[in-house]
């Protein structure tokens, strides 16, 4: 009866997503999936499950990382191959739970630093903002100065353990397999750094207002959220439109 108990509370405590994924890689080894075939819509697993969109999202990139499905954008996910005994669903930091960790640790931070930063530190984030728009500008651009402008926020704490953790979180981002996965889907989908909202954060910090630089840091990041979650379907609209425009364009050629 205990380890019943036990393994109750155990699943109880499992995210959602996993949950999702292990249902999924029973349904693909039962065959309800050969390989090639589309899995169900977003909307229909969600439907079915009676989960959020972000969820089934999450679970699909679990099997995306283990090479079971592959996703193409603006169609679907395709199944690979089927899973062997040794898949198991992702257990892995997924971009949403880091994204929210960060949110309530970077507000706070922010926070902090604003009634720790000197002139100097001012400085040096006002020109990381430039540099975040300088790379912004450059399509093979990398995310080095968003990550430097909040790491120099964490640094204004003079706080050891505030900044080594989200050194830690900021690391989770290229380390963690799902979460990579999906940066580099918004990559892809031309998600970029967002000049204002990090002005922002700068103006509260020059102004030295603790509560205006957490509310302006929290901001910025529920925002990379909403990036991360509707990442993907944006560029599935976009890849959709430009179809369509070229069989528009087709069409009037052949009418001319």
């Amino acid at each position: 009866m205990e380890s019943k108990m036990q393994d109750f509370a155990s699943r109880s405590n499992d995210r959602l997503y996993q949950d999702l994924a292990r249902k999924l890689i029973a349904e693909l080894a039962s065959g309800a999936y050969p390989v090639g075939s589309r899995l169900p819509a977003e909307r229909e697993l969600a439907q079915q499950h009676n989960v959020s969109r972000p969820t089934v999202r999450e679970a699909i990139i679990a099997l995306e990382v283990q090479g079971l499905v592959e996703v193409r954008i603006g169609s679907g996910a395709y199944v690979m191959r089927l899973p062997g005994k040794g898949d198991i669903a992702g257990f892995n930091i997924t971009a949403f739970e880091l994204t929210e960790a960060r949110l309530l640790f970077e507000g706070e931070a922010a926070a902090l630093a604003a009634t720790q930063i000197s002139d100097e530190e001012i400085a040096e984030i006002e020109q990381l903002v430039r540099e975040i728009a300088r790379e912004n500008q450059d399509p093979g651009g990398t995310d080095k100065a968003d990550r430097a402008f909040h790491l120099a926020i964490a640094r204004a704490t003079r706080n050891h353990a505030v900044l080594e953790t989200i050194e830690r979180l900021w690391e989770l981002r290229y380390t963690s397999p799902e979460a990579a996965l999906l940066h580099e889907k918004a990559r892809t989908a031309n998600v970029k750094p967002v000049i204002e909202e990090h002005s922002a954060v700068l103006e509260a910090l020059r102004a030295r207002d603790p509560a205006i630089a957490r509310a302006a840091m929290r901001t910025h990041l529920a925002a990379v959220l909403d990036s991360l979650l509707f990442a993907t379907e944006e560029k599935a609209v976009e890849e959709a439109r430009r179809a369509v425009a070229a069989k528009r364009a087709r069409y009037t050629q052949a009418t001319r």
